[in-house]
């Protein structure tokens, strides 16, 4: 059984529930110190799912070699313990595995908040590698993607903006876990790419202005899914956790409720 953080109740205003899907060396936690109570007090069911090898959710073989499929099932898996079909909302190598779960699966709608892009997370990728190549090849030696994060420096300039306050990066620091380097090494980069055209749910796509690598994955999405991006200033990757994830939250709220979900 997957571990879940399972907050609120469905209302006649908010009859759908949410499932939410963490990134890439994170787990539900990431949506539980804001996200999950938000959308609980406005009258949602909120669910938070640990991917199997994250926080307190088993894994039956070596983490490194779990695939972005296997993470799809577990999506798949907890949404269908849910009374009605969930919005499904993703951030980073969650945003991923929510559009490869599209691929077969329906769902009313769906968020994509600094969400890796469909086929070029390689190129995207690469920007970390190019400020700090010893950092990536010693992750790539060590199969190990916590190399990429050796202080709360690295993950601030990766994972959040300049502005976001040191204890907030710090706590983001000492929670990280590792990754599969199968999911988001190989399969991300090549073998298990978004095919957007099998995709027909209808997106919201957000992303921070202060985000390192910058505007192009982000365009990149809104094109494969003909939406556009809503930027919000002084925010980088981890939008949920940074001071102004209320706005962000406040925006999700607004546009499920003009859609009746």
């Amino acid at each position: 059984m997957l571990e879940v953080i399972d907050k609120g109740s469905s209302t006649e205003s908010h009859p759908v529930p949410l499932l939410f899907v963490h990134g890439g060396c994170l787990s539900a936690w990431c949506w539980d110190d804001h996200f999950l109570d938000f959308f609980a007090d406005n009258g949602y069911r909120a669910i938070a799912l640990n991917l199997r090898g994250h926080g307190g959710s088993p894994v039956s073989k070596p983490l490194n070699k779990c695939t972005i499929a296997d993470y799809v099932d577990d999506v798949r898996s907890v949404a269908a313990t849910l009374s009605a079909t969930p919005v499904v909302v993703g951030h980073s190598m969650g945003g991923f595995i929510v559009q490869k779960y599209l691929e077969t699966d329906t769902a009313p709608a769906a968020v994509l908040v600094s969400s890796a892009p469909p086929l070029s997370w390689f190129r995207t990728a690469l920007w970390s590698g190019r400020k700090h190549p010893w950092l990536a090849v010693k992750a790539g030696m060590t199969r190990n993607f916590l190399s990429v994060y050796p202080t709360p420096a690295h993950v601030r300039e990766i994972l959040f903006c300049t502005h976001t306050p040191e204890p907030i990066v710090e706590r983001c620091f000492t929670r990280l876990q590792e990754e599969s380097l199968r999911a988001l090494g190989l399969d991300m980069y090549l073998l298990d790419l978004v095919r957007p055209p099998r995709i027909t749910t209808q997106m919201l796509v957000l992303e921070g202005v202060d985000i390192g690598w910058g505007s192009r994955p982000a365009r990149e999405i809104a094109r494969a899914y003909r939406t556009e991006v809503e930027f919000f200033p002084n925010m980088g990757h981890n939008m949920m956790l940074e001071p102004g994830w209320q706005a962000v939250a406040e925006r999700i709220d607004r546009w499920l409720t003009d859609r009746g979900l």
